[in-house]
């Protein structure tokens, strides 16, 4: 097969197929290369040793070394495929799952590397009741999102910063990782394979959900033996049903979400549990979501539920330092950047609590929200609006510089952009 008909044929079939996708080692070899960064700091403010591992990996992936890089071979070629999209309401899309066509799965063993990973039919997965991920915890997962342009071609924002997120987050976890090219080439075939699903121009997004897990089985608490590493996609809309729209978040004094020396720092599956208790009763009495507090002196922010979170006053905009209880967020990261770019002095630092009642915005970032304007914050019991209910300037300027780098109606001076098609 010719290495340029690899991923012909990944669209819908009439009946589903009766092969797997099998990307191992094979006769064609796909070579894989996003545009280089311009940005060198690579999340500087990382321990030294992650950052060092960081560079290592990103090095390793501008370089082209594919030592541990996966061909990509068609098992069984599609035939009767179509290039329609899904038959949904794409003007009513909200943030949920929504079943898909494909999913991506690899495998590898303690102590060994991801070495071949499968295209499969969307489903459930089996796993032993002593499963690590079950028992203990040892899971990781990442978020990023595919977009259509209006030229038919599909773009990832930055997937080579989830890849190396994911790898920081396996060393802290004691799990194996795919490599840099593993990874992009991974989320590369199952967008494709999926491209019926992502939404029109303007209408959405396709998310994309890697995780990586620790599914072997295990009963005394240690690494399990066997690890998974997964991704399935769904067509998506805005994360809070405001849109872009001012949100309302109160401030949590009680529970915390992370400890220093604890998993703040990478995303890992128990810091999302962590937070449903206070999320859940926020959410019953009217607010959008809820701000954490440090858990030492609980006065200096850390970040909301889900994203990242920022403060405003004149030209400076600040948020919390990246100190190991707070994840790094690829959104969060670019929009340091992008601020930079537009002239705001950017700050990253200890941010109190008391900074909130006298700024002139605060927003929100991460994959799924992209920028969320705040409207208001309450805190011990008092409720501190921000440009009367409205979405800030800075706010709205920052979210339309980056939405329309990710969606490609604006050149894309920074690198960030991958085209798939």
């Amino acid at each position: 097969m010719e290495s340029g008909a690899v991923f012909s044929g990944l669209h819908r079939h009439p009946t589903p197929p009766s092969h797997h996708l099998i990307l191992g080692h094979s006769r064609c070899a796909i070579k894989f290369f996003p545009p280089l960064f311009t940005d060198k700091k690579l999340f500087s403010s990382h321990p030294q040793s992650l950052q060092l591992q960081k560079q290592s990996d990103l090095a390793l992936y501008r370089n082209g070394n594919n030592n541990h890089v996966n061909s990509v071979r068609v098992a069984s070629p599609a035939s009767n495929v179509t290039s329609e999209l899904a038959d949904i309401d794409w003007d009513n899309l909200g943030f949920g799952l929504m079943p898909t066509d494909y999913m991506y799965m690899m495998k590898c063993s303690q102590g060994d590397s991801f070495s071949k990973g499968e295209l499969q039919r969307f489903g459930k997965i089996e796993l032993s009741p002593s499963a690590g991920v079950l028992n203990y915890g040892q899971g990781l997962f990442e978020g990023l999102k595919a977009y259509r342009k209006h030229d038919g071609n599909i773009l990832l924002f930055r997937p080579e910063e989830n890849a190396i997120r994911l790898r920081m987050g396996a060393e802290r976890m004691c799990m194996p990782s795919p490599t840099v090219e593993q990874f992009i080439e991974a989320v590369r075939a199952t967008v494709l394979a999926n491209e019926r699903w992502i939404p029109p121009p303007g209408k959405g997004s396709l998310y994309i959900r890697p995780l990586l897990m620790g599914s072997g089985a295990v009963l005394g608490l240690a690494p399990a033996p066997e690890y998974t590493f997964l991704i399935y996609v769904s067509p998506v809309g805005n994360y809070f049903k405001e849109g872009l729209a001012p949100i309302n978040l109160i401030v949590e004094t009680e529970m915390h979400r992370a400890t220093p020396g604890g998993t703040g720092g990478v995303k890992t599956i128990g810091n999302y549990a962590a937070v449903l208790k206070a999320q859940g009763t926020a959410k019953a009495n009217g607010y959008s979501d809820v701000l954490y507090l440090d858990s030492v002196h609980k006065r200096y922010l850390e970040e909301v539920s889900s994203c990242n979170v920022f403060v405003v006053k004149g030209n400076v905009i600040s948020t919390p330092a990246i100190k190991g209880t707070i994840l790094p967020g690829i959104t969060r990261k670019s929009i340091l950047d992008v601020a930079r770019s537009q002239g705001f002095q950017v700050e990253e630092r200890l941010v109190t609590v008391d900074e909130l009642i006298n700024a002139d915005e605060v927003f929100c970032t991460g994959t799924a929200v992209v920028v969320s304007p705040v409207g208001s914050i309450t805190y011990q019991n008092e409720r501190i609006t921000y440009g009367n209910d409205g979405v800030g300037r800075v706010s709205q300027q920052l979210y339309s510089a980056l939405t329309s780098l990710q969606m490609g109606l604006t050149e894309d001076k920074m690198g960030w952009i991958v085209e798939l098609k």
